[in-house]
């Protein structure tokens, strides 16, 4: 499998999703790097999450269980 070449902040992806932060953040606990999701450090030691393309995926699929 090829490393990811984009990665998006949790802001973005709930934009993107149409979803809240705090949804995505309280269901992003379920996910491993392995599916996408990661954290990313910025220079002043403040941390979000992140999600390649797998992971907005994975957040799809999470999301979707839980309205069903």
């Amino acid at each position: 499998m090829a490393a990811p070449g984009v990665v998006f902040t949790i802001a973005r992806a709930a934009e993107m999703l149409g979803e809240t932060v705090d949804l995505l953040d309280e269901i992003a606990d379920q996910l491993e790097p392995e599916d996408g999701c990661l954290w990313i450090y910025d220079t002043n030691e403040h941390a979000t999450l992140g999600f390649t393309e797998r992971g907005i995926e994975s957040l799809k699929e999470l999301i979707a269980d839980q309205k069903r």
